[in-house]
């Protein structure tokens, strides 16, 4: 599971590769650590049926089911200390901190958001696995090349109120996450779960973000050719490096 990865390009450099408005942001920084629910910049379509950046959370709404459980195992830890509870507001107010990885394009929960109005680019230039394979656990970072080349996750957003952090309350926000698949063989050697669904061309970028239903752009959820990537950082919490 991916919860890590680097924008090393600028706004505007990003925004001309996908063809997008950038808006406001063309000053914003790079950002060498996007970690979960952190604010981070997509492109997609807008209004006037162009593209555009906006900064969402990274988090999609988790599973009916994964809130359930969640909130049973707070349930039962209440009730082992003999404290009353409501289970349906505890339900209600279980907080749901996203999910940024969507793997299972066939459950009826993610199909919603598989259609091109809630298809988004997620740009990136590395992403981190934890070493699981090695049992180190340290992290790895992963390029197209050791240049840090921009490319794009395969990503889907939509707006949603729920509670992401108890501090905050119910919360109105707008949230994205991205696609994954098999690991190709450079990541499958630290991590074999799975890599992130990356788009390196700009035929992929137009084909992901056109009006096409998702059985047509179906395809496009699969590893990196063998070979495609390289180890660029190893150990370290955001791929610094990738600023310079």
């Amino acid at each position: 599971m991916c919860n890590l990865y680097s924008i090393a390009t600028s706004v505007a450099e990003f925004a001309r590769a996908a063809r997008a408005d950038g808006g406001s942001f063309h000053n914003q920084p790079p950002m060498t650590g996007v970690y979960p629910d952190y604010a981070a910049p997509v492109v997609t379509h807008d209004t006037a049926g162009g593209r555009a950046v906006r900064y969402l959370r990274w988090g999609m709404p988790s599973s009916s089911q994964a809130l359930f459980q969640a909130a049973s195992k707070r349930a039962d830890a209440l009730r082992a200390k003999g404290q009353a509870f409501d289970f349906k507001e505890l339900l209600r107010r279980e907080p749901d901190r996203g999910t940024t990885n969507i793997r299972n394009t066939s459950s009826k929960h993610w199909r919603r958001w598989l259609e091109p109005e809630s298809r988004c680019l997620v740009p990136m230039t590395s992403f981190c696995e934890p070493d699981q394979v090695g049992g180190s656990r340290q992290n790895i970072w992963f390029a197209l090349d050791e240049s840090r080349p921009l490319a794009f996750f395969a990503g889907v957003w939509t707006p949603w109120t729920c509670v992401r952090k108890t501090s905050e309350g119910e919360v109105a926000c707008e949230v994205f996450g991205f696609l994954t698949t098999e690991a190709n063989v450079e990541v499958r050697r630290h991590h074999d779960k799975a890599m992130p669904v990356i788009l390196t061309a700009p035929a992929e970028w137009d084909a992901w973000m056109s009006d096409k239903p998702w059985p047509e752009v179906a395809h496009l959820q699969r590893p990196l050719p063998d070979g495609a990537l390289k180890i660029v950082n190893r150990g370290v919490k955001q791929d610094e490096i990738a600023a310079v």
